[in-house]
């Protein structure tokens, strides 16, 4: 089964709005055992939108669409696609009740353009959208379909977990041949080694493998995603075999077996041993807490955080004293110590981490150039602390910074 996503919105093309919704339901699909062909963004302009649904209909068996389902004379989607499987918009009464009881509490909402929100193609199978107004549409041409769904990303991502794809599994596609789940991804993580040495050791392996077998490789901030993936040939117990072999050959460097954020990883692993950590961060300037305060469920293991940006801050709460900032430096092993053994006591947490660096793009030096990051690691048998040239740019060097301190952590977590 093959799929296409096509987003529909000028946002997105003149850079205002990021699609974050392609790759998440690009996941979600292969999660699913859909092949994934083309992602499209288009313009809210109907000769676009038509020619754009023409075009993936003549690849992919299942089209999604997101965006232009608004109330607004901007929002045409509806209206393309009632051009587009020639018929018209009808009132559907179970829409109107949802959106009366959605804003019961706001009534000042429902108005002439609300109105609009209840009139659907009438040709569509229409879907509860549970938290939105926008009806969920579905659209069936020949033996294909289209399921068009809101833009925001929270109602899309519901939407697609409750009713398109629930919908789609139980669809009966009439695909030759067609068997579901022949799509097979295994992902590991690995760090401290360049991509081209790593390649270099991977090569009698990927000239070994069978052709249907497919390893690619995703660096990102200091790790890189190895993931092997089955086209529809290898049985499972071909790939975890081929993936046993894989996993041996970077063992050296191997930090995780799951394509999981490593922030989840660790945080796992502190619940596996009932412990908790905290955080005090200088260039990172809170972006570690928020990698773990992202994930429901955190509070069990992730307590708290200081964020140090002035030295008064590292002096006045975290007990760094001030003769050792004149003789080190801020960014300096001493100093990073010091904050991760406070932030531990402080908050009373069995681990603790602590960064602090030059992120640029002034504030270098010859000794200290911009990139240069100290992190400490404060643990129940003591602490540890590492230096890191982390790079150039200023967004570059914080997120590399946070993903060191989480795979310190890990590490730590794995002795």
């Amino acid at each position: 089964m093959r799929a296409e996503i096509i987003t529909i919105g000028d946002e997105l093309l003149i850079g205002q709005v990021v699609d974050t919704n392609s790759a998440w339901m690009a996941q979600r699909l292969n999660e699913n055992g859909i092949e994934l062909f083309q992602i499209t963004s288009v313009h809210d302009d109907r000769a676009h939108i038509i020619a754009a649904l023409e075009e993936a209909f003549g690849r992919a068996d299942i089209v999604l669409t997101t965006g232009g389902l608004g109330p607004t004379k901007d929002d045409i989607t509806k209206q393309v696609l009632c051009e587009y499987f020639g018929t018209h918009l009808v009132e559907d009464t179970r829409v109107r009740a949802h959106i009366h009881d959605l804003y019961k509490e706001r009534p000042e909402v429902l108005n002439r353009l609300t109105a609009t929100q209840w009139l659907v193609p009438e040709c569509a199978e229409i879907l509860e959208n549970r938290v939105g107004s926008a009806p969920l549409m579905v659209f069936h041409k020949g033996d294909k379909i289209l399921a068009s769904m809101p833009g925001v990303p929270y109602e899309m991502k519901i939407a697609m977990d409750e009713q398109i794809l629930p919908y789609i599994e139980n669809y009966e596609l009439k695909i030759t041949n067609y068997e579901s789940g022949h799509i097979l991804h295994r992902t590991l993580q690995v760090t401290g080694i360049p991509e081209s040495s790593l390649a270099i050791i991977l090569e009698d392996y990927e000239n070994s493998k069978p052709g249907y077998l497919h390893l690619a490789y995703l660096p990102k901030d200091g790790i890189i995603r190895l993931r092997l993936s089955s086209y529809g040939e290898a049985a499972e117990a071909e790939m975890n075999e081929w993936f046993g072999r894989l996993k041996t050959l970077v063992a050296d460097y191997l930090i995780a077996e799951t394509d999981e954020p490593l922030e989840v990883i660790a945080g796992r692993r502190l619940q596996e041993r009932g412990a908790t950590v905290a955080t005090a961060e200088s260039c990172t300037g809170g972006k570690l807490a928020a990698m773990f305060n992202k994930h429901a469920g955190s509070s069990a293991f992730y307590w708290g955080s200081v964020v140090s940006y002035d030295n008064s801050v590292k002096e006045h709460l975290l007990g760094v004293p001030e003769e050792m900032i004149k003789t080190h430096g801020v960014v300096s092993e001493e100093v990073v110590r010091v904050m991760a053994e406070s932030v531990r006591k402080l908050i009373g947490t069995d681990y603790a981490i602590a960064t602090s660096g030059i992120a640029g793009p002034s504030g270098g030096t010859a000794e200290k150039p911009v990139g240069t990051v100290w992190i400490a690691w404060a643990t129940p048998e003591g602490t540890t602390a590492e230096c890191f040239h982390l790079g150039k740019l200023r967004e570059q060097i914080t997120d590399r910074a946070c993903m060191k301190a989480l795979i310190g952590l890990i590490r730590l977590l794995r002795e």
